[in-house]
């Protein structure tokens, strides 16, 4: 069986922007996709329908190969070089990826820094002749059961500062809708837990609400029966997207043209105030902190009207 390693070392969101790519090269190659990404992404891959197998990979500079050499390694991790180098180092008997000047030898389309994540891996398996579908993002029902069925999803955490909105407007939000009658619960990862518990003290949520530190399986689980999805730029948007729940994405520094769902599903509701920032800030953006939590109620709360709507009808 010919052997696809495809590089992806990241987080959540990376891996579900990536799932239309690997969902091409699936097609192209059939099985024996090895997907080189953290391990803690191993319950998430029977989702994405597309990989057999996870190689734990924590980052750059950590791929370790055992065995022959792929048939074929695609660079689904960055520009270069250090991505290009570590898949070199396996061998491969071709590799697709972006070019990079530090790598002549190596040819590819060049990195385009105003492509949608989602765009930009598509673009590249196109470069080199595998058809994608941008709009393959539909997740496979998870496993498990939600632990929350119906239940609004607050998720305040995020990869760097300059992404969190503030804890205590994530707790304004909650709070009002559990006044209007629903259940929220408010997520994150083990590292997150104490945000998530500060939240939901704040908005007067009982300590069964905190269902920080799940692993990834469950959070689909819960994400994919959600009535609602409220977060910023984080993993848990491209959850929502994959599922088709409804989700208000609150959008600083980067904006949603580059990471947000898909444009034509208004389930979906990206808010930016327009101004771009470094995305690794070690402070909120300060465009991020320009959306108010009346702009998120207003948002939280036509989506669910929606949503009640559709139930009724």
């Amino acid at each position: 069986m010919a052997v696809t390693l495809a590089l992806r070392a990241l987080g959540l969101g990376d891996l579900l922007t990536a799932v239309p790519a690997l969902r091409a090269l699936r097609r192209h190659r059939g099985q024996g996709l090895v997907l080189a990404a953290p391990a803690a992404l191993r319950p998430l891959l029977p989702l994405t329908t597309a990989v057999d197998q996870l190689l734990a990979t924590p980052g750059l500079g950590e791929l370790r190969w055992h065995g022959p050499p792929p048939d074929l390694a695609v660079n689904l991790h960055g520009s270069g070089p250090r991505s290009i180098r570590d898949l070199l180092t396996t061998r491969p008997r071709a590799l697709l990826t972006h070019r990079h000047p530090d790598r002549p030898q190596v040819q590819g389309p060049a990195w385009r820094p105003d492509l949608h994540e989602v765009d930009r891996w598509c673009a590249l398996l196109e470069w080199h002749g595998i058809p994608a579908d941008r709009d393959d993002l539909a997740l496979a029902e998870p496993a498990v059961p939600s632990p929350a069925p119906g239940a609004v999803v607050v998720h305040p955490g995020a990869a760097y500062p300059a992404r969190r909105w503030p804890p205590r407007r994530f707790a304004a939000v909650a709070a009002e809708l559990t006044r209007g009658g629903h259940n929220v619960v408010v997520t994150g990862s083990a590292a997150e837990r104490p945000l998530a518990t500060e939240v939901a003290r704040r908005a007067g949520l009982p300590a069964g609400a905190v269902l920080a530190g799940h692993d990834l399986g469950s959070l689909a689980a819960l994400v994919s029966k959600a009535s609602l999805v409220v977060c910023g730029d984080t993993g848990v948007g491209h959850l929502a997207t994959g599922y088709g729940t409804p989700s208000v994405l609150l959008f600083g520094p980067t904006p949603p043209a580059l990471w947000g769902p898909p444009e034509g599903r208004p389930q979906h509701v990206a808010l930016w105030a327009g101004r771009t920032g470094d995305p690794h800030g070690r402070t909120p953006d300060p465009g991020l902190l320009r959306l108010t939590t009346d702009d998120v109620l207003a948002a939280a709360h036509d989506r669910l009207a929606e949503v009640s709507h559709v139930r009724q009808a």
